[in-house]
Protein backbone atom coordinates (compact mmCIF):
# COMPACT_ATOMS: atom_id res chain seq x y z
CA UNK A 1 0.00 0.00 0.00
CA UNK A 2 1.44 3.16 -0.85
CA UNK A 3 -0.26 6.71 0.58
CA UNK A 4 -0.74 9.31 -2.36
CA UNK A 5 -2.25 13.03 -2.68
CA UNK A 6 -3.74 14.62 -5.68
CA UNK A 7 -6.12 17.18 -5.94
CA UNK A 8 -9.89 17.69 -7.28
CA UNK A 9 -11.02 21.50 -7.69
CA UNK A 10 -7.67 22.61 -6.12
CA UNK A 11 -8.61 20.49 -2.31
CA UNK A 12 -5.78 18.17 -1.38
CA UNK A 13 -7.13 14.73 -1.65
CA UNK A 14 -5.72 11.98 0.52
CA UNK A 15 -5.57 8.11 -0.24
CA UNK A 16 -3.94 4.45 -0.48
CA UNK A 17 -3.19 3.15 -3.20
CA UNK A 18 -2.97 -0.71 -3.37
CA UNK A 19 -0.63 -1.72 -6.80
CA UNK A 20 -0.98 -4.98 -8.19
CA UNK A 21 1.39 -7.20 -9.17
CA UNK A 22 0.95 -6.77 -12.99
CA UNK A 23 0.22 -3.77 -14.83
CA UNK A 24 -2.59 -5.42 -17.14
CA UNK A 25 -5.07 -5.48 -14.45
CA UNK A 26 -8.29 -3.37 -13.48
CA UNK A 27 -8.30 -0.33 -11.47
CA UNK A 28 -10.40 0.53 -9.55
CA UNK A 29 -11.60 3.82 -7.25
CA UNK A 30 -13.76 3.19 -4.15
CA UNK A 31 -16.21 5.36 -2.44
CA UNK A 32 -18.16 4.81 0.05
CA UNK A 33 -20.79 4.82 3.11
CA UNK A 34 -21.68 8.50 4.22
CA UNK A 35 -18.69 9.94 6.61
CA UNK A 36 -16.55 7.14 5.64
CA UNK A 37 -13.34 7.17 5.73
CA UNK A 38 -10.18 5.77 3.57
CA UNK A 39 -9.87 3.25 7.00
CA UNK A 40 -13.10 1.98 6.83
CA UNK A 41 -15.22 0.14 4.69
CA UNK A 42 -13.61 1.23 1.35
CA UNK A 43 -10.18 0.20 2.68
CA UNK A 44 -11.45 -3.04 3.34
CA UNK A 45 -12.99 -4.09 0.30
CA UNK A 46 -9.67 -2.08 -1.47
CA UNK A 47 -7.67 -4.58 0.31
CA UNK A 48 -9.71 -7.33 -0.81
CA UNK A 49 -9.97 -6.48 -4.34
CA UNK A 50 -6.14 -5.97 -4.43
CA UNK A 51 -6.04 -9.33 -3.23
CA UNK A 52 -8.04 -10.51 -6.06
CA UNK A 53 -5.82 -8.77 -8.54
CA UNK A 54 -7.13 -5.41 -9.05
CA UNK A 55 -5.54 -2.55 -8.59
CA UNK A 56 -7.34 0.21 -5.85
CA UNK A 57 -7.74 3.54 -4.86
CA UNK A 58 -9.28 4.10 -1.52
CA UNK A 59 -9.54 7.98 -0.78
CA UNK A 60 -10.82 10.32 1.41
CA UNK A 61 -13.51 12.69 0.10
CA UNK A 62 -13.49 16.32 0.63
CA UNK A 63 -14.68 17.62 4.07
CA UNK A 64 -13.64 13.89 5.63
CA UNK A 65 -10.72 12.41 6.91
CA UNK A 66 -6.97 13.51 5.99
CA UNK A 67 -8.29 15.67 2.91
CA UNK A 68 -9.26 19.13 2.79
CA UNK A 69 -12.10 20.88 2.04
CA UNK A 70 -15.10 22.09 4.31
CA UNK A 71 -15.09 19.70 7.26
CA UNK A 72 -17.91 17.21 7.47
CA UNK A 73 -20.08 18.67 5.48
CA UNK A 74 -21.46 16.40 2.15
CA UNK A 75 -20.76 17.92 -1.22
CA UNK A 76 -22.22 15.95 -3.67
CA UNK A 77 -21.38 17.53 -6.24
CA UNK A 78 -17.94 18.18 -5.17
CA UNK A 79 -17.53 14.30 -4.02
CA UNK A 80 -18.25 13.90 -7.87
CA UNK A 81 -15.70 15.88 -9.07
CA UNK A 82 -13.33 14.06 -6.51
CA UNK A 83 -14.36 10.83 -8.18
CA UNK A 84 -12.94 12.53 -11.62
CA UNK A 85 -9.79 13.59 -9.89
CA UNK A 86 -9.45 10.58 -8.79
CA UNK A 87 -9.94 8.73 -12.29
CA UNK A 88 -7.55 11.18 -13.90
CA UNK A 89 -5.00 10.03 -10.95
CA UNK A 90 -5.80 6.20 -12.32
CA UNK A 91 -5.10 7.03 -15.79
CA UNK A 92 -0.99 6.40 -15.73
CA UNK A 93 -3.13 2.50 -15.30
CA UNK A 94 -4.40 2.14 -18.38
CA UNK A 95 -7.84 2.53 -20.18
CA UNK A 96 -9.20 -0.48 -18.07
CA UNK A 97 -10.76 1.71 -15.10
CA UNK A 98 -13.57 1.47 -12.92
CA UNK A 99 -15.90 2.30 -9.79
CA UNK A 100 -16.80 0.77 -6.83
CA UNK A 101 -19.17 1.77 -4.29
CA UNK A 102 -20.71 0.88 -0.79
CA UNK A 103 -23.92 2.23 0.37
CA UNK A 104 -24.28 6.00 -0.36
CA UNK A 105 -21.02 5.49 -2.69
CA UNK A 106 -22.98 3.29 -4.80
CA UNK A 107 -24.91 6.14 -5.56
CA UNK A 108 -22.04 7.96 -6.89
CA UNK A 109 -20.56 5.20 -8.28
CA UNK A 110 -23.78 5.14 -10.58
CA UNK A 111 -23.97 9.02 -10.89
CA UNK A 112 -20.01 9.02 -11.46
CA UNK A 113 -20.12 6.53 -14.34
CA UNK A 114 -23.65 8.39 -16.15
CA UNK A 115 -21.63 11.18 -16.63
CA UNK A 116 -17.60 10.28 -17.01
CA UNK A 117 -17.06 7.97 -20.27
CA UNK A 118 -13.60 7.25 -18.91
CA UNK A 119 -15.01 4.77 -16.16
CA UNK A 120 -15.83 1.58 -18.26
CA UNK A 121 -17.28 -0.46 -15.22
CA UNK A 122 -19.65 0.25 -12.37
CA UNK A 123 -19.89 -2.07 -8.64
CA UNK A 124 -22.54 -0.69 -6.45
CA UNK A 125 -22.48 -2.98 -3.23
CA UNK A 126 -25.15 -2.37 -0.67
CA UNK A 127 -25.76 0.65 -2.44
CA UNK A 128 -27.97 3.99 -1.49
CA UNK A 129 -30.37 5.03 -4.63
CA UNK A 130 -31.15 8.28 -3.72
CA UNK A 131 -34.25 9.19 -5.59
CA UNK A 132 -35.69 12.53 -4.18
CA UNK A 133 -38.84 11.81 -6.29
CA UNK A 134 -39.62 8.76 -4.63
CA UNK A 135 -39.08 10.75 -1.29
CA UNK A 136 -41.42 12.77 -2.01
CA UNK A 137 -44.81 12.17 -0.10
CA UNK A 138 -47.38 14.62 1.15
CA UNK A 139 -45.45 17.93 1.37
CA UNK A 140 -43.21 16.14 3.66
CA UNK A 141 -40.36 15.98 1.96
CA UNK A 142 -40.19 19.85 1.01
CA UNK A 143 -40.88 20.36 4.74
CA UNK A 144 -37.91 18.56 5.84
CA UNK A 145 -36.01 20.18 2.87
CA UNK A 146 -37.03 24.02 4.51
CA UNK A 147 -35.69 22.09 8.32
CA UNK A 148 -32.13 21.38 6.54
CA UNK A 149 -32.16 24.67 5.03
CA UNK A 150 -32.68 26.49 7.96
CA UNK A 151 -29.65 24.66 10.05
CA UNK A 152 -27.75 24.48 6.77
CA UNK A 153 -24.37 25.05 8.88
CA UNK A 154 -25.16 23.61 12.11
CA UNK A 155 -23.92 20.46 13.36
CA UNK A 156 -25.11 17.10 14.56
CA UNK A 157 -23.39 13.58 15.05
CA UNK A 158 -23.28 10.88 12.32
CA UNK A 159 -24.69 8.40 14.87
CA UNK A 160 -25.96 8.04 18.84
CA UNK A 161 -26.40 5.28 20.99
CA UNK A 162 -29.88 4.34 22.37
CA UNK A 163 -32.13 6.09 19.82
CA UNK A 164 -30.77 9.80 20.13
CA UNK A 165 -30.39 12.80 17.88
CA UNK A 166 -28.35 11.46 14.80
CA UNK A 167 -27.88 11.90 11.16
CA UNK A 168 -27.50 8.05 10.76
CA UNK A 169 -30.22 6.92 13.27
CA UNK A 170 -30.82 3.76 15.00
CA UNK A 171 -28.90 1.56 16.54
CA UNK A 172 -27.48 -0.47 13.23
CA UNK A 173 -25.11 2.46 12.37
CA UNK A 174 -23.87 2.81 15.96
CA UNK A 175 -23.12 -1.03 16.49
CA UNK A 176 -20.70 0.01 13.23
CA UNK A 177 -19.32 4.15 13.83
CA UNK A 178 -19.79 4.15 17.64
CA UNK A 179 -17.76 1.09 18.51
CA UNK A 180 -14.25 -0.25 17.67
CA UNK A 181 -15.10 -1.90 14.58
CA UNK A 182 -14.77 1.13 12.37
CA UNK A 183 -11.90 2.89 14.86
CA UNK A 184 -10.06 5.06 12.18
CA UNK A 185 -7.95 7.77 13.50
CA UNK A 186 -9.46 10.19 11.42
CA UNK A 187 -12.99 10.19 11.52
CA UNK A 188 -15.29 12.10 13.34
CA UNK A 189 -18.46 12.12 14.46
CA UNK A 190 -20.52 15.06 13.28
CA UNK A 191 -21.61 16.29 10.36
CA UNK A 192 -23.52 19.22 8.98
CA UNK A 193 -27.34 19.30 8.61
CA UNK A 194 -26.86 21.00 4.76
CA UNK A 195 -25.36 17.38 4.79
CA UNK A 196 -28.77 15.89 4.76
CA UNK A 197 -30.36 18.26 2.73
CA UNK A 198 -27.68 17.50 0.00
CA UNK A 199 -28.51 13.37 0.45
CA UNK A 200 -32.29 14.18 0.22
CA UNK A 201 -32.13 16.52 -3.29
CA UNK A 202 -29.03 13.68 -4.68
CA UNK A 203 -30.59 11.98 -7.73
CA UNK A 204 -28.42 9.04 -7.63
CA UNK A 205 -31.37 6.05 -9.18
CA UNK A 206 -32.25 9.06 -12.41
CA UNK A 207 -28.23 8.49 -13.77
CA UNK A 208 -29.49 4.81 -14.28
CA UNK A 209 -30.54 5.14 -18.41
CA UNK A 210 -27.60 7.46 -18.51
CA UNK A 211 -24.86 4.53 -18.41
CA UNK A 212 -25.38 3.92 -21.40
CA UNK A 213 -23.30 0.40 -22.74
CA UNK A 214 -21.41 0.90 -19.32
CA UNK A 215 -21.49 -2.78 -17.39
CA UNK A 216 -22.85 -2.48 -14.30
CA UNK A 217 -22.86 -4.99 -11.09
CA UNK A 218 -25.17 -4.43 -8.53
CA UNK A 219 -24.68 -6.67 -5.05
CA UNK A 220 -27.03 -6.36 -2.44
CA UNK A 221 -28.51 -8.21 0.47
CA UNK A 222 -32.24 -9.01 0.37
CA UNK A 223 -32.76 -7.52 3.56
CA UNK A 224 -31.55 -4.27 4.02
CA UNK A 225 -33.44 -1.33 6.37
CA UNK A 226 -31.03 1.84 5.24
CA UNK A 227 -30.43 1.02 1.59
CA UNK A 228 -33.29 -0.17 -0.25
CA UNK A 229 -33.64 -3.31 -2.08
CA UNK A 230 -36.25 -1.78 -3.73
CA UNK A 231 -34.24 0.70 -5.23
CA UNK A 232 -31.71 -1.87 -6.04
CA UNK A 233 -33.91 -3.70 -7.97
CA UNK A 234 -35.37 -0.15 -9.85
CA UNK A 235 -31.69 0.72 -10.29
CA UNK A 236 -31.30 -2.56 -12.09
CA UNK A 237 -34.07 -2.58 -14.25
CA UNK A 238 -33.09 0.75 -15.54
CA UNK A 239 -29.27 0.83 -16.65
CA UNK A 240 -29.54 0.17 -19.89
CA UNK A 241 -26.20 -1.83 -20.62
CA UNK A 242 -25.22 -5.12 -19.89
CA UNK A 243 -25.90 -5.81 -16.32
CA UNK A 244 -25.83 -8.02 -13.23
CA UNK A 245 -27.56 -8.48 -9.92
CA UNK A 246 -26.23 -10.69 -7.15
CA UNK A 247 -28.82 -11.11 -4.40
CA UNK A 248 -27.18 -12.04 -1.08
CA UNK A 249 -29.13 -13.05 2.14
CA UNK A 250 -27.46 -10.54 4.35
CA UNK A 251 -29.67 -9.62 6.89
CA UNK A 252 -28.65 -6.16 8.04
CA UNK A 253 -27.21 -3.10 5.83
CA UNK A 254 -23.34 -2.91 8.11
CA UNK A 255 -23.03 -6.90 7.49
CA UNK A 256 -21.74 -5.68 3.76
CA UNK A 257 -19.13 -3.32 6.17
CA UNK A 258 -17.48 -6.15 7.94
CA UNK A 259 -18.91 -9.39 8.59
CA UNK A 260 -18.59 -12.60 6.85
CA UNK A 261 -19.22 -14.23 4.65
CA UNK A 262 -21.26 -11.22 3.05
CA UNK A 263 -18.25 -9.22 2.64
CA UNK A 264 -16.32 -12.44 0.70
CA UNK A 265 -19.01 -12.85 -1.15
CA UNK A 266 -19.68 -9.29 -2.28
CA UNK A 267 -15.99 -9.10 -2.99
CA UNK A 268 -15.38 -12.23 -5.00
CA UNK A 269 -18.49 -10.77 -7.17
CA UNK A 270 -17.19 -7.89 -7.95
CA UNK A 271 -13.24 -8.99 -8.86
CA UNK A 272 -14.96 -11.72 -11.09
CA UNK A 273 -16.89 -8.97 -12.68
CA UNK A 274 -13.93 -6.79 -12.73
CA UNK A 275 -11.89 -8.89 -14.40
CA UNK A 276 -14.18 -10.06 -17.02
CA UNK A 277 -15.93 -6.82 -18.50
CA UNK A 278 -12.07 -4.75 -18.31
Amino acid sequence: MRRVTFEAEGIPLVGNLFEAASPDVPAVVLTGPFTGVKEQVVGGYATMLHERGVTTLAFDHRGFGESGGRRAHEDTQGKLADLRAAVSFLAPYGERVGVVGVCLGGGYAVRAAASDPRIRAVVGIAGGYNSPLRFNDSGGYRRTLAEFIGRYDEQLPAVAPDGGLAAMGGDEPFEYYGTSRSSAEHWENRVTYGSLHSLMTFDALGAAPLLGDTPLLVVHGRTDAYCSPELASALYQDASGPKEMVWLDAKRHIDFYDVEPYVTQAADAAASFLHRVL
